[in-house]
């Protein structure tokens, strides 16, 4: 099978990708050089986009989309009533919402990421780009299978982890390892 307008380059070592098509993203705290599509997926999720697309159609991806834009909403919704808690992106133009700690609790967005991790949850904390490198946010991607009821837990889990870090109290949670 063949995709018009798709196509891939691969190098065959670091060392002949040049250094200008390289750039780096601030992703789970750390300096992260890449070069694909999205920094978090391979191009190849494109592909997979397309081929969904054909095989739903209008009709059935957008009604896939119209519900996971509906539980992003729900979900922040959730958030934006915690307590040093501000939705930047509500997830009502896509199904992705950042948010950002407020105030000064005590606590940064990257502790709360780090906790999460440790309850399985994956949310990455990045700061913004030249210029609002003193901003700080947390995304939620919500992709096909992210149910209400595990926006819901997800957003206990965050409810839990804030009131503890607030609290200056440990959540008991050892953070596993994470590999991009």
């Amino acid at each position: 099978m063949t995709y018009p307008g798709i196509g891939f380059v691969v190098w065959r070592s670091k060392e002949h990708l040049p250094e200008e098509l390289v750039f780096r993203v601030n992703y789970l705290g750390g300096d992260m050089p890449t070069f694909t599509l999205n920094f978090s997926r391979s191009g190849n999720q494109v592909v997979g986009q397309y081929y969904n697309f054909i095989r739903l159609g209008v009709a059935g991806y957008t009604q896939i989309m119209e519900s996971l834009r509906d539980t992003a909403l729900m979900l922040s919704e959730q958030i934006s009533k915690i307590d040093n808690m501000e939705i930047i992106t509500d997830g009502s133009a896509i199904p992705v919402l950042s948010f950002q700690v407020v105030g000064d609790p005590g606590f940064t967005v990257f502790d709360i990421s780090h906790e999460l991790r440790a309850r399985g949850f994956q949310v990455p904390a990045y700061t913004m780009p030249a210029d609002a490198e003193d901003i700080a946010v947390l995304r939620v991607v919500l992709r096909e299978g992210f149910s209400r009821d595990l926006a819901y837990k997800l957003s206990e889990a965050i409810t839990d982890v804030v009131d503890r870090l607030r609290a200056g109290v440990g959540t008991g949670h050892t953070a596993r390892g994470f590999a991009h």
